[in-house]
This record gives structure tokens, sequence and C-alpha cells, in this order.
């Protein structure tokens, strides 16, 4: 070894045990823990750290789970199917008791930031199959939420949400469920630029639910075989709802769901507003929803029944064929609704097509 090499490792050997040009940690440093089937998923998250990937082997999961840190991501393996099915409640488990399957939550004070849910199949709970509040971008992905008893995949009291090339069928309620707050009435919050993209509901109550939200976007998603296809929920708080709605295929929702005693009997319904403001609803491919509701037809604007309005909402550029009663129809009072450019054969009042 030569002088220069000596003189070196002398001083990288006294930088280190100073600490002085120590590396920083990275994301190497992250962990993946893996999760066989008929394991705990609640341990390896437990045991966790912001930053880790669990991954769950293929086969069926027996549990409720819960995750309340941030930055996670919980992930089947993307190879077979990864299901989580209900199991037996633990005293102290409140997810498993309100019969959910996930349940990613935080406080007001303090959001669960950055989780990730993808790849996983979560069936036949009594309540929803992931339910969400109080997170910051969470995201939940590539993922299926089949025969629930209540909502797929919901949240509420969140931002930022991106829920995206999911398939929610057979579900109680609402495949796809984004609100404000569930339990009071209270004016439409602002989600920051939620977003509901590429999925495919089919088979449940509603499609897709937007609930007392502002900056929620719907777009590029199918839906079909539904009581109703898109509903966009306001109330007479204020603010109001406001959404965009553009791109989607929503096609022959025609299931008879019966009235709730907010709601008349739902069918054949392709898009509905009830108590929006400056929603667009654009660039979307509505045919062949038929039913005898007064929601029914293809893109129908109705006053709720608290007496809330439709107002300043711009219905264009779409493509509304073979609906009844109606492919357009705006069954409200409210001011400034404007309906144009949208291929059309029939709307009510006449004249809009």
């Amino acid at each position: 070894m030569t002088r220069r090499q000596i003189a070196l490792l002398a001083c990288t050997v006294a930088l280190a045990a100073s600490g002085l040009g120590a590396a920083a940690p990275t994301a190497d440093h992250r962990t993946v823990r893996q999760v066989k089937a008929g394991a705990s998923i609640q341990k390896a998250v437990d045991a966790a750290k912001p930053g880790d990937t669990i991954v769950l082997s293929p086969g069926t999961y027996r549990e409720s789970v819960r995750i309340t840190k941030s930055n996670l991501t919980l992930r089947g393996s993307g190879i077979l199917p990864t299901v989580i099915q209900p199991g037996t409640a633990a005293a102290d488990d409140a997810c498993a008791k309100a019969g959910h399957g996930i349940c990613v939550t935080g406080t007001e004070a303090g959001p669960v930031a950055g989780v990730t849910v993808r790849s996983l199949t979560l069936r036949g709970f009594t309540g929803n199959g992931l339910w969400a509040q109080w997170t910051d971008g969470l995201k939940v992905q590539h993922t299926v939420a089949e025969k629930n008893g209540k909502w797929g995949i919901g949240e509420e009291r969140s931002v930022r949400g991106e829920l995206s090339h999911n398939v929610t069928r057979d579900n109680g309620d609402a495949g796809l469920f984004v609100a404000n707050t569930t339990d009071r009435e209270h004016g439409a919050s602002d989600a920051l630029d939620t977003v509901i993209s590429h999925n495919l509901s089919t088979g449940n109550r509603i499609g897709i639910t937007v609930r007392r939200l502002r900056n929620v976007t719907v777009e590029h998603n199918q839906v079909t075989e539904n009581c109703t296809g898109v509903f966009v929920v306001g109330d007479e708080s204020r603010p109001r709802t406001k959404a965009t709605v553009r791109l989607n295929s929503l096609y022959a929702n025609n299931k008879h769901c019966p009235a709730t005693p907010r709601l008349p009997f739902l069918q054949g319904s392709g898009i509905v507003l009830t108590g929006a403001e400056e929603t667009v609803v654009e660039k979307n491919h509505v045919v062949d929803n038929v039913g005898a509701s007064p929601l029914s037809g293809g893109i129908v604007l109705f006053k709720s029944f608290v007496g809330a309005f439709n107002e300043q909402n711009a219905i264009r550029d779409n493509v509304v064929l073979r609906n009844s009663t109606a492919d357009l129809a705006n069954r409200d009072t409210g001011k400034g609704n404007t309906f144009t450019r949208n291929r059309c054969t029939v709307s009510e009042p006449a004249g809009m097509c």
C-alpha cells in the first residue's frame, strides 16, 4: 500500500468515526415484508415503518386490516389473486366490527398520507371493501371490491385521492364512493383534485357517487348494469357540490333498486346531478339507460329531495342516445344550467337536442 493510499484510508476512518461524510439514509433502506397466505396481514402492518411495502402472496386471507401509518404500500403479488375475506373480529378491531375489509384511518389533526393499496380482491364484507377516513393522497389501484354490503371502495374527509383501474361489482350501494362526511349534513369540502379514473363499476346500486365534495374528477370509467351510473349529490348546505365528469362510458344501467327514505326507486339513469353547481359533464358516451323512475334518463338534472337546486352546470359535447324517458332531462328549476353540442334525440323539456 502506498503512502497516499494509507493517508486516504486514515482520513476515511477518521471521518467515519466522527460521523462526518457518512451516507444519508436512502429509499434503499425501506423494507419489503412478505406475507404468506394464511399468515396475519395485520402483524406485518403493525411491524412496518413508513416507506415499507407489504407484499401478500397469492391466496385467501380471512381478516380485516387497519392501516394508521403514513407512507405504506399494501399489495398483492399481481400474479394470482390475493383475496381478503371476513374473519373473526378481535375485541379491539373496530374495522372488522364495522364490517369493513381494509380501513385506512387518520385523524383531522394527523391525516394518514401516502398510503397505496394495490392488486387485491376485497370480497364479502358486510360493510365496505375498503374504507378510508382522514387520508391525504390515498391510492387504490388494480383492486377488485365485490359483493360487499355497502360500498366497494369509499372514502370521506380525505383529499388528493386516486382511485384508478379498479373493478367494483355487485356491492350493496355504490361501487366507488367519495364524500365530505357521512355522519352529518355539511357544506361540500374541497377534495383537492381527487381523481376517480379508469375503473369498471358494474352490478352495484350506484356505479360511482360523489357526495358533497368540490374538485373531484370522474373520468375514463366504464359504468354499466347498475341501477344508476354516476350520482353527483349535494344538499341545501353551502358550498354546493362541484365536480368534473368526462370521457366516461355509461350504458345499460337498468338494474332495479327499491326506494329508500331519501330516494325513489332507481333504474335506468346514466348521470344524475342533484344539488350541484359549476359541475362540468362533457364528452361522455351515455346510451341505453332505460327506466321509469323520476331519475331515469341519460343525463338528468333533478332538484334534491331537501330542496337544493342545480345551478350553473354545463352539459356539453356528450353522446346521449336511446335513453328513456329522455336522453337529456332538466327536471329542476335552478338557474344557469346549459346544454350545448350534445348528440341526442329526446329531451325534457324539448329543444335541448
